[in-house]
């Protein structure tokens, strides 16, 4: 990974509180994550979240999101590994992931519910930064037949407009 992009990616990701991961083809999910000695961990599977297609390993796309105003700063793409439980990875990963875990079900026995019932995956930067086009990343709206029904009703205090003035 070139040294520059590998830092943009480091430091975007490590401060961001969530990424969008999407398995190449796919829809994008929103995940929380923990970046660890240069990859990001995250759980999915059982009552975590759901990233459909991501714990069969393979590549990913994670775009990162701008602290300040939400938009995509980064988009890179990563590979997935998934972490064995009792691996020295698990005993080095796993705590900090659940200490920054807020709001567990289970309280401390969340780290054996992860081994028993979900999968913890590493997604290592491949060092390819996808190309950023102007356009959002969002998906376009459902075709719908509904419409506007008419002009607005009366409303109290509202100027009436007349004919000749223009929208």
């Amino acid at each position: 990974m070139r040294e520059s992009s590998g830092r943009l990616v480091e430091e975007a990701t490590k401060k961001a509180g969530l990424v969008w991961v999407a398995v190449p083809g796919e829809r994008a999910w929103p995940a929380w994550h923990h970046w660890h000695d240069g990859a990001a961990y995250l759980v999915t599977g059982g009552i975590e979240q759901p990233l459909p297609g991501l714990a069969a390993g393979g590549r990913a796309e994670v775009t990162v999101p701008s602290k300040d105003a939400g938009g995509r700063l980064v988009t890179w793409v990563a590979a997935v590994t998934e972490v064995q439980p009792g691996s020295e990875l698990w005993t080095a990963v796993v705590p900090a992931m659940h200490a920054k875990r807020l709001n567990a079900p289970d309280g401390d026995r969340q780290p054996e519910r992860w081994a028993r019932e979900s999968a913890v995956l590493r997604l290592e930067p491949t060092g390819e930064i996808l190309s950023m086009s102007q356009e959002s990343g969002s998906a376009a709206p459902v075709p719908t037949p509904a419409t506007t029904s008419g002009p607005l009703p009366f409303v109290l205090g509202r100027r009436a407009r007349s004919r000749s003035e223009p929208d």
